[in-house]
Formats: C-alpha cells, sequence, structure tokens
C-alpha cells in the first residue's frame, strides 16, 4: 500500500519490557473501567440513548423528503457512482488527472488531515478521493434538500458534516498511511500507547470520552500564562475584579473595564506576554481592569441573569470609578460578555446614567441572534427542556458538555486530530498555551443559563425594543447612543459576522465596525508584532453586510492599531499613572486570582479564595 517503508520491530529488551509494563496498565485500567461501568452503566446508557438535539427526528424529515422525489434521488446516486467509477479506471490506468477533476480539489490541497505526502502515493491517494467524493455527494445531497424547515435543514446539514468527519480515512488506522508507518518504525508500540491513552481518558471521562488536548500541568497560570502584573481588588460570589499595574509614567484618565464570557476563563486575553490584549492595553497607557468569574456549583443554582449583571460590570463598575476617581469608564465585551455589556449599556440608559460609559467595545459578540451559525442546532425548545432537566439535578450544566458543543463546531481540529495523535499514533499532546485555555472549562449556572439560552437564541428579546426586563428595568438599545466599537471575525464559527453586523445596526450612536480575519479566538488574539491576517473597515455603517464589505478598505495585519486610534479618539486626556497599593483592609491577591486558578480537570488547580467583600 503505497511507499510505507518496512522496519525492523522492537530491538531492545529495554522496549520489550517498556510494552509489557503498557500493556500491564491497560490490563488493571480495563479491569478499573468495567468494574466502574457496571456500577455507573446504567446512567451512562440512558444518557448515550438521549436524543436531545433532535437528530432522529431530524433524519426522518430528510428521509422522507428524499423519497418523495426518487427521481432526483436515484438521478444524484447514479452521478456519484458514474463518478467513482471514473476515478476507479483513472487510478488503475496510473491517470493522473484521477485527483485533479474533483470539485473539492481546492479544499483537498488545504486539508491539513492530508498534508503527509503518503497520501499522495498509490492505494493512499485512491483512498483519500474516493472519500471526498463520498463526502461530497452526502453533503450535497442534504444541501439539496429545499423543503426542510430552516431548523432541521441546519441540523442535517451539521450533523452530516459531523458524518462526513468521523468517516475520514485519516481516522482509521489501517487506511492512515502515516499511522502504518509509525506502526511498522514502532513494532506497534503506538497502538499499545494510544490504547492506554484511550482507557485513560475512558477514565477521566466517568465512562465517556474526555479527550485530552493538553496536559493541564504543562502551565501555570501567573508563571507561564495569565503573568501581567496586577491585583485582586474586589470579589463577590461571582466574580473577582482584577486591576492591573500600570506600565507608563502617565495614562488616559477613562479607565478600561473588560467584561470577559463567563462560558470560559477571561485569561484568553492574557495568554503570554508576546499575544496578550490586556498586557498590550497596558503598556498603551490604558488602566486596565478584568472581571474574572468563578466556575459555579451548587451554590450558585439560584443565580440569574440579573445576578451576572448586577454582581458582574455593574459592581466592577461602581469599583473602577472609586479606585480611579472618575465618573466614567470606557467598556470591553468579548462574546457572551459583549452581549451582557449590551443589556448593561440599555440598562444604565434606563437609569439616565448613560454617561457613565466613555465608549463600548464588541469582541464578537452576538447581540442579535436572528442568524446564530452553528450554535443554533443545538438551541430549540426541546433541546433547552432537556437541558432544563439535566441542569436541574446538580443546579448547574457541565462543564464537559459545553466543551463538547464546542469542540463539535470544529471537529477535525478539536476531536479527530487528537484521535489520530492520541490514540493512532500513541504520542501525548504538544504543550500549547491556547488549548490550555481551551481545556480550562466552566459549569454555567442553571437558572441563568437557561434564561439566557431562551430568551437570547429562542426568543431573541434583546433586539427588540423593550424587549427585556433586565434588574428592574426595560432595555432598547436603541436610545444608546454611546459611542461603539464593533470587531468581528470573518471565520467565526461561534458569532458569524453578519450576525455581529446585525448587531451593531441596534444602537443609537456612532457605531465603528470593524472585520478582522481568521475566526472567534484568532481574530482577537492578533498583536501588530505578529503581522498576520488583516481586518476591513469604512465609516459607514450599510444596511447590508455584503455591500459593507464590498465598500470596506482591506488593511494588512492587526486591527489593534486601529482600535488603539479610535479609543484615542474618544478622549486622550492623561493623568499619573495609577499604581496599586495595598493596605491593611484590603486583602489583596496577585493577579490571575483563585477564581481563575481553579481548574475542574486538575485538583493542582485548588479552590477559589474566600475573600472579603473589600475594595
Amino acid at each position: 500500500m503505497g511507499s510505507v517503508k518496512k522496519n525492523s520491530t522492537l530491538k531492545s529488551t529495554h522496549e520489550i519490557s517498556e510494552l509489557e509494563c503498557l500493556w500491564q496498565e491497560i490490563f488493571q485500567k480495563t479491569v478499573d473501567l468495567s468494574q466502574s461501568y457496571y456500577s455507573h452503566g446504567t446512567k451512562i446508557a440512558e444518557k448515550q440513548i438521549a436524543d436531545d438535539y433532535g437528530i432522529r427526528k431530524a433524519f426522518t424529515a430528510l428521509s422522507e423528503q428524499l423519497l418523495s422525489d426518487p427521481e432526483k434521488l436515484s438521478g444524484s446516486t447514479n452521478q456519484f457512482w458514474r463518478n467513482q467509477i471514473d476515478l476507479w479506471q483513472k487510478w488503475i490506468n496510473n491517470d493522473p488527472s484521477a485527483s485533479k477533476n474533483l470539485d473539492s480539489k481546492q479544499a483537498k490541497k488545504s486539508d491539513i488531515r492530508f498534508k503527509s505526502e503518503l497520501w499522495n502515493t498509490g492505494l493512499f491517494d485512491y483512498v483519500r478521493n474516493v472519500y471526498l467524493l463520498t463526502a461530497e455527494h452526502l453533503q450535497k445531497t442534504v444541501n439539496d434538500i429545499e423543503s426542510l424547515d430552516e431548523r432541521t435543514a441546519r441540523k442535517v446539514k451539521f450533523f452530516t458534516k459531523q458524518y462526513v468527519d468521523a468517516i475520514s480515512p485519516t481516522n482509521f488506522a489501517a487506511l492512515n498511511p502515516d499511522v502504518l508507518q509509525a506502526t511498522i518504525d514502532s513494532g506497534g508500540k503506538n497502538l499499545v500507547s494510544g490504547l492506554r491513552n484511550f482507557l485513560h481518558d475512558l477514565d477521566k471521562g466517568k465512562g465517556e470520552l474526555a479527550i485530552k488536548m493538553v496536559d493541564p500541568n504543562a502551565f501555570k497560570l501567573g508563571k507561564d500564562v495569565a503573568t501581567t502584573k496586577g491585583k485582586v481588588v474586589y470579589q463577590n460570589e461571582l466574580m473577582q475584579l482584577i486591576q492591573y499595574q500600570p506600565t507608563t509614567e502617565s495614562v488616559f484618565e477613562t479607565p478600561l473595564l473588560i467584561i470577559p464570557p463567563w462560558i470560559n476563563k477571561y485569561y484568553i486575553l492574557d495568554l503570554t506576554p508576546r499575544n496578550s490584549f490586556i498586557k498590550w492595553a497596558v503598556d498603551q497607557g490604558h488602566t486596565v481592569f478584568v472581571i474574572s468569574w468563578i466556575n459555579p456549583d451548587t451554590r450558585h443554582a439560584h443565580k440569574t441573569f440579573d445576578d451576572y449583571l448586577v454582581e458582574g460590570p455593574l459592581a466592577a463598575l461602581d469599583i473602577v470609578e472609586k479606585r480611579c476617581k472618575t465618573n466614567e469608564a470606557n467598556l470591553i465585551g468579548y462574546c457572551l460578555g459583549g452581549t451582557l455589556t449590551a443589556v448593561l449599556l440599555g440598562w444604565l440608559k434606563s437609569r439616565k446614567q448613560e454617561k457613565r460609559i466613555n465608549s463600548t467595545t464588541f469582541f464578537t459578540s452576538m447581540i442579535d441572534f436572528h442568524e446564530p451559525g452553528d450554535l443554533g442546532v443545538f438551541v430549540d425548545p426541546e433541546g433547552i427542556e432537556s437541558l432544563e432537566k439535566r441542569m436541574a439535578t446538580k443546579g448547574y450544566l457541565e462543564a464537559s458538555e459545553m466543551a463538547s458543543t464546542f469542540n463539535m463546531l470544529r471537529a477535525n481540529d478539536l476531536i479527530w486530530s487528537f484521535v489520530v495523535n492520541n490514540y493512532l499514533l500513541g504520542r501525548e499532546p504538544v504543550p500549547f498555551d491556547l488549548l490550555y485555555w481551551n481545556s480550562d472549562a466552566t459549569r454555567m449556572p442553571a437558572k441563568m443559563h437557561a434564561y439566557y439560552l431562551r430568551n437570547m437564541y429562542i426568543h431573541n428579546k434583546l433586539q427588540e425594543p423593550r424587549g427585556l426586563n433586565i434588574a428592574g428595568q426595560s432595555i432598547d438599545l436603541s436610545h444608546v447612543t454611546t459611542p461603539c466599537y464593533f470587531i468581528s471575525a470573518k471565520d467565526d464559527h461561534i458569532a458569524p459576522w453578519k450576525s455581529t453586523f446585525s448587531g451593531a445596526k441596534l444602537f443609537g450612536g456612532k457605531v465603528r465596525f470593524v472585520l478582522g480575519g481568521s475566526g472567534h479566538i484568532a481574530g482577537i488574539v492578533n498583536p501588530p508584532s505578529a503581522n498576520k491576517y488583516c481586518y476591513w473597515s469604512t465609516d459607514e455603517l450599510t444596511h447590508d453586510p455584503e455591500i459593507w464589505l464590498e465598500q470596506a478598505i482591506k488593511y494588512n495585519g492587526s486591527w489593534w492599531n486601529d482600535w488603539s486610534a479610535w479609543i484615542a479618539a474618544q478622549g486622550n486626556k492623561t493623568v499619573t499613572a495609577r499604581k496599586i497599593r495595598s493596605n491593611q483592609t484590603n486583602p489583596f491577591e496577585d493577579a490571575p486570582g483563585s477564581y481563575a486558578k481553579f481548574r475542574l480537570d486538575s485538583a493542582a488547580g485548588g479552590k477559589p479564595n474566600r475573600l472579603k467583600n473589600k475594595s
């Protein structure tokens, strides 16, 4: 098969001894898992049988539509087999055009799954092309069905893509030339190590596969990531507020408060010094504060969306104003934090306190949820009802469920690449700061999360004038005149840029919309020093996003400098740098703080520090 090279098997007693130890470990882990399964297997099976996302219903509807037009189905199927026969004939005749006539050829060239040169040789080249043709046929078949309702069509397309990704030959040891080569080179040790890794992940997930993306001990907060110097200056039941030490002699008079999403940890904006937005903003002369949300447990089951507003940004804003001796602040909201920031602006406007906010920046934030993208697959009335029942048992949504959902949105990158690396090649994941952060999962409080899903994703209430009443105030974004800066990402799979564009138009004031390259994370964490990607911008916010993009000017590099110029234009008066000084009545702890340090996947993460609520 192809040009996989033969090699000798095990060469030393040491290697044999190592294999024996691996097999002993596998045997013991298998015994432990078997005992655990017989103790808890019923619950696991029940969870596996459940169809919370309505997949069976969606594909039943698809089958009915396909069978309603047998002539069309037959034509599509016949064309598929003609293409397969044509591919086979060209391959056995050694015709170089066999892999050049596919509509998927561009996708094939850029597909990192097939980056190895071994995929261009012999039978492996044929297997790859068979797969690409099959994948193309399956996806085209479901995409051509026009009579399905929008929600069902979205589910069918999404889960067909999941199936197509799962059946890739890269995911099977016997079909992957890299795995076969590794098996020959190691005498099969890769497969034994992979089995051990698989059993460990199965054990970690208590019967469900919890794929290891990175060693939770590979990095240490405050030492390797989240290293920007600062102090926790306030804490309540939901958040810690961190203030960062200045690095300039003078700073902008108006401080900067960052409101991150509660669905993951804030330090995505403070990974390493070279790509830390927080450090960069401090170096630009901003007095930076950031909210660090707690990882909730049963004690937070009763917490509402109102609580997250009042105990989150509203409480933080009070502290920022007090510590900086100012009456206003600049805000940044990231993702869900941006949704909450929009609510905050509407709430302050209702209270006639809008002048407390000088400007607001939204990082990839959904405000209008009419087109939620692939996340909409997981959010419908039936799915939420099932989710609420599960959350009611513990008072929160398990972090693993949230992580699985987001990983499915990029299955090839966040699931199948690790299946190949960890289980087929038998390797340990490479230490990577971004994946360390991605694996630092958080739970969702039951009451708050249900409210958020129903009122944002299902009913889309935030975009309606006075559609929401939060903490005693009606929210109407059309009355908000605070200057706003929107940065979205062109390839964002979580907050599609056209949806964020729609949300930007809801405000009554001046809005600058900027579209960055890449996706939800890389499009934001893109320092100027990296000189990566590009961004589009124009002063006019047109009605149609496609027209806006046509009229926008393309700039190379990071959008950070564009934002820096924009926010400076909102008020560039400076004051002497505000250094953080501790005192006897204020029990500070160093950034990143105990709320951020607490990890669900590592006992070393410790527990949140129970500080007094002083500032």
